[in-house]
């Protein structure tokens, strides 16, 4: 399986930036991990959310389960996380693209066609800090899946 992380815009804070390398190796020892980094638009009106939202559309792969990052989607706990991680590895799901979108959010006609629908938390993460927070939960999710002791 491979995991492909799509977000919009660049991560501008070195330390955040070099949070997210370091999970990102740390992921690599257990699943393939690509990051497809989209231009952002900076609009923030309809025009430009539907832009972006057919970016992220058109950079999806046919065939690819779509978790979309968002904040009115089911909360996971790290294990219920380790458990889908396992169940699509166990039925043979080739990608699973998790997808963060703009800082507007994506078009409300893409949110029924994604797989699922995942919230990171209640509260309001900047969409740097939350890529990182993607990055370690699916590492923390990875750990628990072998039995290794990072989960704890």
């Amino acid at each position: 399986m491979r995991l492909r992380i799509i977000w919009t815009g660049k991560t501008r804070d070195a330390r955040l930036r070099a949070l997210v390398q370091d999970y990102a190796e740390r992921l690599s020892h257990f699943v393939r991990c690509e990051v497809t980094e989209l231009r952002e638009l900076g609009r923030t009106d309809k025009t430009g959310i539907d832009k972006e939202t057919q970016r992220i559309s058109d950079a999806l792969r046919p065939g690819a389960l779509t978790v979309l990052l968002d904040p009115d989607g089911a909360e996971w706990t790290s294990q219920q996380l380790a458990e889908h991680v396992q169940g699509w590895e166990g039925n043979g799901i080739k990608e699973v693209a998790f997808i963060v979108g703009g800082p507007n959010g994506v078009a409300s006609d893409f949110k029924n066609r994604v797989d699922k629908r995942w919230s990171l938390s209640r509260l309001t993460l900047t969409h740097e800090m939350a890529r990182v927070l993607l990055f370690e939960q699916l590492y923390r999710a990875y750990t628990i899946v072998h039995g290794l002791p990072y989960q704890k």
